[in-house]
């Protein structure tokens, strides 16, 4: 189940994030969209990052009936990166959500050995959508 908080005045089909959810966890997902000042500003403190960025992903510490974690998503990137490679906002929005969500359940493409890139990978295929983050940053 997805929690959202939508910051911003976008408006974005849940369903298939629904689903991709459902399939991956049965813990909550808090889901908040912003714009890229207030992602930089959380990306600025949060990882000493002082920029804006796409995704961010936040897992909970792990209790009984506790959500899976928060996903951080700026409908600016949604937007930008959509017109730039030719897919509605609405798969990109699914794309980062797909890279937050495997994030917060224990994946990490900056470590690990092609683990997460070929999990978005399967992902990607079996919900039909365009390139994964992974694929299209890592060539």
């Amino acid at each position: 189940m997805i929690d959202l908080d939508n910051r911003t005045e976008k408006i974005y089909n849940f369903t298939l994030l629904e689903q991709i959810a459902d399939a991956l966890s049965v813990r909550e997902i808090e889901l908040i969209l912003t714009d890229d000042d207030e992602i930089a500003q959380i990306n600025r403190e949060f990882r000493g990052i002082d920029k804006a960025t796409d995704v961010l992903s936040f897992p909970s510490d792990p209790f009984p009936n506790a959500p899976l974690g928060s996903i951080i998503i700026s409908v600016d990137k949604v937007q930008s990166v959509a017109e730039e490679l030719g897919h509605t906002p609405n798969d990109e929005m699914t794309l980062l959500f797909i890279h937050g969500i495997l994030h917060l359940l224990g994946y990490d493409h900056e470590v690990d050995e092609g683990e997460m890139r070929e999990r978005e990978r399967e992902l990607v295929k079996e919900f039909n959508l365009p390139l994964s983050l992974i694929v299209r940053t890592q060539g």
